[in-house]
């Protein structure tokens, strides 16, 4: 019992989130006192911070907050918004976020956020994998901790297109405790149920990247032909990630080994913060890559497809550089730390059929009737395939007979492409209008806690909450109507 105890003091996610409870309370305190902290005028700029996993070059991450703001400027006007958003490393989402201003976001965040928060009228929470121990708990701490942060002034605290999931006990209880007073609007049902049997208010909505539009195809055209493809030949990408690399902790014994003994670099992420890695987890990635290969071989020999591989992240370049070593031929890499994310989903358009363990080039590759075959580590591309249909287009990255199986799978999907494609294009719009009515709700909040906040003179409805659609949107909607 008392070795339990121990553990729970000397768990640094418990001291994260502990340190982190501790300032939201001091926050609350310090706003019933009004020490000089900020409160929303009428006639002034709504202030809103925007909270989730930019500055890492993971291009979901990126083209959700990008269609967040397109968004939100027409919901709530130029002249009456002012968005900042944290990233992790600016230099690497430099470019992005036209009219945000971006601040650092420091791997220790609880004082930051007790100094930044209190500047805005509300937060909004932006990572689609919100509230979930699946990859680190540190960034569920940060966004459920900018969130109650908010919540004890009495601002605007909004999860937006959140994914909920499976979390540690005390993951659990720091978001029960600090997100009851949240409204969280959420991209599945499933995701309404984790967190309503939290008690935490939900709305349904889905994910914000569906009205990205990418480079024009020219652009991902181009950068297909210079790697060899012809433009002829059916075209195979394929997203491999480490699925076995997961959860990321802060560990500050490693940390230290790592800076004076030069120890633990293959698993170290981001300052203190180091992947999980054993000789298990290493197996399971090896039998992983070999399943994919040995489909991907396949398939390429039986239908001369050509055969490029995508890293939605940078940290992908080492899953795409593995697999792309066990191919016959290898395979041109597309990676995140050299192609921004409107090259990568131009490239991505141009599939005959895409294989992927990354939830966003499936859902980026869709508008574009790219049929696709998911292998997933969680319950993100999980509940996508099966909203759209496609259950039967699913896998595990941990199946028995992976290769078989995946190969099966990308038989069936190729041979029925016309019919995938346009189940795909009759799914999206009915995405793109959920969308539109997470405008309605976020609208319907902010004047909640802002009465006197200006609502826009436009019908509620969906089509008038959405960024400004390009045409190729436009069309798949009118073709929906």
């Amino acid at each position: 019992m008392m070795r339990r105890f121990w553990d729970k003091l000397t768990d640094p996610d418990r001291v994260l989130q502990a340190a982190m409870g501790g300032l939201i309370e001091a926050a609350g305190m310090r706003y019933a006192l009004d020490v000089g902290q900020r409160r929303y005028r009428p006639g002034e700029p709504l202030k809103l911070l925007l909270a989730g996993y930019v500055g890492t070059r993971n291009t979901g991450a990126d083209v959700r907050v990008e269609e967040m703001i397109r968004q939100f400027r027409v919901i709530f006007g130029d002249d009456n918004l002012e968005l900042s958003s944290l990233s992790i490393d600016p230099a690497l989402s430099a470019g992005y976020f036209r009219t945000v201003r971006q601040l650092h976001l420091p791997p220790v965040f609880p004082k930051f956020l007790y100094s930044e928060c209190p500047k805005h009228d509300g937060v909004i929470a932006c990572e689609g994998s919100m509230f979930k121990s699946k990859f680190a708990n540190a960034l569920s701490t940060m966004m459920a901790g900018a969130l109650g942060m908010a919540s004890v002034e009495g601002k605007v605290s909004v999860g937006y297109g959140a994914e909920a999931g499976a979390m540690d006990e005390s993951l659990h209880s720091f978001v029960r405790k600090q997100c009851g007073k949240s409204l969280v609007i959420c991209r599945n049902e499933p995701s309404r149920k984790v967190l309503g049997g939290m008690g935490i208010r939900t709305k349904s909505g889905t994910d914000t990247a569906w009205t990205f539009e990418p480079a024009p195809a020219a652009v991902g055209l181009g950068r297909l032909q210079a790697a060899g493809w012809d433009g002829e030949r059916p075209l195979l990408l394929v997203c491999p990630i480490n699925p076995f690399y997961w959860p990321a902790k802060p560990d500050v014994v490693k940390g230290a080994a790592k800076e004076l003994f030069g120890q633990f670099r293959e698993e170290h992420y981001d300052s203190i913060y180091f992947h999980t890695w054993s000789e298990e987890a290493e197996e399971r990635y090896e039998t992983y890559l070999n399943g994919l290969a040995e489909a991907v071989t396949a398939f390429a020999a039986e239908t001369n497809a050509f055969v490029g591989l995508v890293g939605m992240e940078r940290l992908d370049r080492a899953a795409c550089e593995a697999l792309a070593a066990r191919l016959p031929n290898g395979a041109p890499l597309f990676i995140s730390d050299e192609h921004d994310m409107y090259t990568l989903v131009s490239v991505l358009r141009h599939a005959s059929l895409l294989v992927s363990s990354r939830y966003h080039a499936v859902v980026t590759s869709m508008p574009g009737g790219v049929p696709s075959v998911g292998v997933t580590m969680d319950e993100r591309i999980h509940n996508l395939l099966h909203d759209r249909g496609h259950a039967d287009l699913l896998l595990r990255v941990d199946d028995d007979g992976l290769g078989f199986r995946l190969l099966d799978a990308m038989r069936s999907a190729y041979r029925d492409s016309e019919r995938v494609r346009a189940e795909i294009r009759a799914f999206v719009p009915g995405e793109i209008r959920k969308m539109g009515q997470m405008g309605i709700d976020l609208e319907d909040e902010v004047l909640r806690v802002y009465p006197d906040f200006p609502r826009r003179e436009v019908p509620r409805a969906p089509e008038h909450y959405l960024p400004p659609l390009s045409r190729s949107v436009q069309a798949l909607l009118e073709e929906q109507t």
